[in-house]
């Protein structure tokens, strides 16, 4: 049984909680946000925690002795007193573990802005600035990888540049940049295009020196708009990691960040292994979930005698929930 800490915000953790017990981790959720839905609806109630709100029930189970977490997953904070409250709460759990190496690993969602934009408060860039080197895995899109690298991602050689930078600057061992519009950046002669109607994922794990190892993956897209896609991301990641991690070598576990040696190969990366599976389980569930939607939505057509059957709406090639 594994012993995860979940700072997602209500919305993801309605997603978080359930994928993470059903691959037989133990949960302990806090959430950033209490909404009645997901805001991709475009309408919800609720309310955003506090840095207190955030603060005082983790503090209450460091009085109960409740803090045995050996991973942490945050996400969606709603300010930047927010982003400081759960870095804090992170930094407190690395300091338990700092003894034992491996036996903590945080990752962390830096939930900003997508598709050009913030979308998040201005400050809550300067927080998650202060915040991410002590992260192991982050997990930025295109966008918010542009905004803490500093590097505008034009294409492949930038997008590399943007990785290496923030490797550099935050001394961060493991990113994935979970949405790249691939077909939109210039190419390389020697690097192959991914078909039309792809989705791609980069990502790295840093060697000794601090250079990465970069692997890319390409996955069909789907004519379909999906909302929560990047919380089911992050949350199998969590859970497909720490299997890949104990299949790659007995050590790797006792090893600060889960970093593997330097020979091995970016494709045989334990990280690398992970996307792969994590990118397969989420394209059955969306598949499944688009043919109960079609079945549906034909269904009430014909209750109302609608010939015309459903619309198709196309699934963004970055899309992150909050």
């Amino acid at each position: 049984m594994r012993h995860q800490a979940d700072l997602p915000s209500h919305v993801g953790n309605t997603m978080a909680e359930f994928v993470m017990q059903s691959l037989g981790c133990e949960v302990a959720a806090l959430n950033t946000v209490h909404f009645s839905n997901h805001t991709g609806y475009r309408q919800f109630k609720g309310t955003r925690a506090t840095a207190q709100e955030i603060t005082e029930p983790y503090q209450g189970q460091c009085q109960s002795n409740l803090t045995d977490f050996d991973v942490m997953l945050s996400g969606y904070a709603p300010s930047a007193a927010a982003v400081e409250a759960v870095g804090a709460i992170g930094i407190d759990l690395q300091k338990k573990a700092e003894n034992k190496p491996g036996s903590f690993f945080w990752v962390l969602d830096p939930v900003m802005g997508d598709q050009g934009r913030l979308y998040a408060n201005d400050d809550v860039v300067p927080a998650y600035e202060k915040t991410i080197h002590h992260a192991d895995l982050i997990l930025p899109n295109q966008f918010e990888a542009e905004v803490l690298s500093g590097v505008k991602i034009t294409s492949l050689s930038t997008l590399a540049e943007a990785i290496t930078a923030i490797h550099r600057i935050y001394s961060v061992p493991h990113i994935i940049i979970t949405s790249v519009q691939l077909l939109k950046l210039s190419q390389s002669g020697s690097t192959p295009s991914p078909p039309e109607n792809y989705l791609t994922v980069i990502g790295s794990t840093t060697r000794s020196n601090g250079s990465p190892r970069l692997f890319r993956i390409d996955v069909p897209a789907l004519d379909c708009f999906f909302s929560g896609t990047g919380d089911m991301f992050a949350t199998l990641t969590v859970a497909r990691l720490r299997e890949a991690v104990d299949a790659a070598s007995p050590d790797l576990r006792n090893t600060a960040s889960w970093v593997s040696p330097n020979d091995v190969e970016p494709s045989n990366l334990p990280l690398a292994r992970t996307t792969i599976k994590v990118l397969s389980s989420m394209h059955s569930i969306l598949e499944r979930t688009m043919e109960a939607r079609d079945a549906e939505l034909a269904a009430a057509s014909s209750l109302n005698g609608d010939s015309r059957g459903a619309g198709k709406a196309r699934l963004p090639a970055s899309h992150k929930s909050s």
